[in-house]
Formats: structure tokens, C-alpha cells, sequence
């Protein structure tokens, strides 16, 4: 494999720069969702290639659509350098991390695609994807190691491109990379892509390959050409020279988790310690395949005529529960083999076996009275577990909006807590 000189990919770059509007938005055409999507929320453009702010990755798992329509705004060198110059060093980082540096940042289309793995990874999980990038087994991990990363991804993404027009790709390539290469220098054997692979199995399938190892040799070559990003300097540093610890790394992903959940949270929750059953539904069926999400919703008004509440800790025991939701599906199929649904004390002493993440009875009883269709009181494998997998899916998708209702009591919720 091949990558353009540096020369001629800094030309191609200029060339995409001043190429028409109109043609950059026919590469939409040739994007694939997850591409489509990035391009559609990512504002910055340096040297041809698109970047997210962290405003703007929040906003991609968290809202339908861009607030507004989004124009790359290119940047200059120095507008860049001042950016990186006010990135905070990983030790300072917190769960309010994105919201405070808002748009002064840059993030790449491979770090995009690896924040997403983050925010449906169970805690235990995080050690995992720290030891996929420690190569060398001494417990950090370096720049170079980590860079392995935009190889990994692009490689991925080369298999999944769609067939058309090989200049509109390479343009594409350009976009979301940075650089672009040959079309055939990724070789595919027979079969490779019948089963479809995550972006996150693909990084720990690639660990225990000779590949993996032979692209961290060559991470020099494939990043001279790259920028720094705020994320690579939160990680190490403005020279490149730090080395990140599994502590600091995990509480990274921790923060990252618990951040998205806080923003969702206050979305409905209007300065309240609480938001209604009906909004933690609202929040929950939004990123499904669920057709008719009104049945759910009318059920559930039924089910819990008075509103208690989910405060924020339910809410972030939930997300952490479907997090594991592979472990809890081994023990609701146990259920499911022996043709029997699971009671609330059932799902509860099963999700804590699974997961070791305690939900409250309350909890536990409006997850019931929502997916609860047939309300014997009762949940099927196929009345939860299908529908939360698609949720699992957030921000790889695109996705669907759900018509929010405003029931009698909500109004007089919101309006007692306004005066």
C-alpha cells in the first residue's frame, strides 16, 4: 500500500478546497449512513478535511438534526494551533468536557466512529479497548499507538464503500480522512464481507492479527500527513509526547457516558431533579425501529396514571444495564428457551446477576409498563431485547423523530416549577 506524497495529497487537498459547493454536496450520494451523518453535523474544514466540534458530535447523538444548516467553516493554521493550544491535558478532564470547550475543537471522522463505540461499552469493556491499543503490553498507550486507530477505521470503511464514481471517492476519502489511497490497496480475501462487523469488533478482531502490529510499525507513515486533533492533544499532550494511562483513559470513556446521559437528561428534565415516565419513554424509542411508538406511549399513560418520576441515577443505572445488554440477553434467553416471559422481580434479579447494576423497583416497573404491549405483566425476549438492540445502535443510524405528546399533568409540572 501506497499513500499519496505529501505534496500531492496537500495539492489534492487545495483542489477539494475550491472545488463548487454543489459538487462537494453530490458526495453525499456516495457516503454511507454513518458518513452521511458526519458530514451533515461536522462545521469544520482544514485543508479539505471535515471536522466535528465537541458542540457538534453532542448534537449527533443527541438531537434528529443540526440545530442549524451546517456550512464548513474553513480554518486556518493559526485559528487551528490556538484551538490545540487551549485543549485541557487529560488529567483535567471531566464529565463536562465537551460542553465547556463547546467549539473550540476539532474531531476527526475516526475519532467520531471510536466515541460512539464508547458510549455503548460496558465499564468492563473499557479495559479491553485500552489494551487494544497498548501493542507493546506496558500499560500506556502513545500517540503512534493510538493512530493505529484511523488506519483500522479507514480500512473498514474502504470495504463498506459504495460502488460508483472512483473521483467522487477519492474526494470523499479526502473529506473524512485526510489523505486518500489506490482502490485496490486493500485486499479482500473471498467471504470477508458476508458477516457485517461492528466498527468496535472490527478494532479487537484487528488486535489479534499480524496486521495489527504491522500497521503500528508503519503509523508514521500513514499520520505525517494528519493534523493534530483536540483529542490527540487531551491524550498526549501538545507534543505528542505523553503517555496515557488505563486510569486516565478510563475515566475518558466514563466521563464521555455520563456526559451524553446529563445532556439527555437536562433536555427534559427543565431544571428539575426528575423527568416523567412518558420522557424517559420518549428518550428510550427514539433511536428504534419501532413503527408505532404511540401504542407504546398510550400504554404506558394508562399503565402509570401518577407520575413519580426517573431521577438521574435510575436513569444512569438504565443506560448502564443496556450497555451489558449481551450478558442479559444470555440469561433472558434461558427464560426464552424454556417458552416462559420474565416477571419484575425476575428481570431485576436477572439484570443485576448479568450486569451487577442494581435498577430501582420503580425502574423497573415503567420499563414493564412501556414494552409491556400484551400487559400481562409479563416481558418477552422479543417484547424488550429486540427493540433495546436497535438502541444500542445510536448515532450509526439515522434517526427517527418521535412526536412529542404533552400530557395534562406534565403541563402543570412544568408550570408549577416555572412560577
Amino acid at each position: 500500500r501506497a499513500l499519496l506524497p505529501i505534496p500531492v495529497a496537500a495539492a489534492a487537498r487545495e483542489t477539494v478546497t475550491v472545488e463548487n459547493r454543489s459538487d462537494l454536496e453530490d458526495l453525499h450520494l456516495y457516503a454511507t449512513p454513518r458518513e452521511q451523518r458526519f458530514r451533515r453535523f461536522a462545521s469544520l474544514e482544514f485543508e479539505g478535511q471535515l471536522y466535528m466540534t465537541p458542540y457538534d458530535f453532542i448534537q449527533a447523538v443527541t438531537s434528529d438534526e443540526p440545530k442549524h444548516a451546517k456550512k464548513w467553516r474553513s480554518l486556518s493554521k493559526q485559528e487551528l494551533n490556538q484551538i490545540l493550544m487551549e485543549t485541557p491535558p487529560v488529567w483535567k478532564g471531566s464529565s463536562k468536557l465537551f460542553r465547556n470547550l463547546n467549539e473550540k475543537g476539532v474531531i476527526s471522522y475516526t475519532e467520531y466512529l471510536f466515541l460512539l463505540c464508547i458510549l455503548t461499552k460496558p465499564h468492563a469493556g473499557f479495559r479491553i479497548a485500552f489494551n487494544m491499543f497498548d501493542t507493546d503490553g506496558n500499560e500506556m498507550v502513545d500517540k503512534k499507538e493510538f493512530l493505529v486507530l484511523q488506519e483500522i477505521f479507514r480500512k473498514k470503511n474502504e470495504k463498506r464503500e459504495k460502488r460508483g464514481d472512483e473521483e467522487k471517492r477519492a474526494m470523499l476519502r479526502l473529506q473524512l480522512y485526510g489523505y486518500h489511497t489506490p482502490t485496490n490497496s486493500v485486499l479482500k480475501t473471498e467471504g470477508e464481507d458476508l458477516v457485517p462487523r461492528s466498527y468496535w469488533d472490527t478494532l479487537r478482531r484487528s488486535t489479534s492479527q499480524a496486521l495489527f502490529s504491522d500497521l503500528a510499525e508503519r503509523a508514521d507513515d500513514f499520520s505525517s500527513s494528519l493534523s493534530d486533533t483536540t483529542l490527540l492533544v487531551h491524550f498526549f499532550g501538545k507534543k505528542g509526547k505523553a503517555e496515557l494511562n488505563f486510569e486516565d483513559f478510563y475515566r475518558f470513556m466514563d466521563n464521555l457516558q455520563t456526559e451524553v446521559l446529563e445532556i439527555e437528561f437536562l433536555s427534559y428534565s427543565n431544571g428539575m431533579n426528575t423527568i416523567s415516565e412518558e420522557d424517559f419513554a420518549h428518550i428510550l424509542l427514539r433511536y428504534t425501529n419501532v413503527e408505532n411508538t404511540s401504542s407504546y406511549l398510550e400504554n404506558m399513560r394508562c399503565s402509570i396514571p401518577e407520575e413519580k418520576g426517573i431521577t438521574f441515577e435510575e436513569f444512569r443505572s438504565f443506560f448502564q444495564f443496556l450497555n451489558n445488554l449481551e450478558d442479559f440477553t444470555i440469561a433472558m434467553q434461558m427464560y426464552n428457551f424454556a417458552s416462559r416471559s420474565i416477571g419484575q422481580d425476575e428481570f431485576k434479579r436477572a439484570v443485576y446477576v448479568a450486569t451487577g447494576v442494581k435498577l430501582s423497583p420503580h425502574l423497573v416497573n415503567t420499563v414493564f409498563k412501556i414494552f409491556d404491549v400484551d400487559r400481562d405483566d409479563q416481558l418477552s425476549y422479543k417484547e424488550f431485547i429486540g427493540i433495546m438492540k436497535d438502541r444500542l445502535n445510536r448515532g450509526f443510524r439515522g434517526y427517527k423523530p418521535i412526536q412529542r405528546y404533552t400530557t395534562f399533568k406534565s403541563c402543570v409540572r412544568k408550570e408549577l416549577y416555572s412560577r
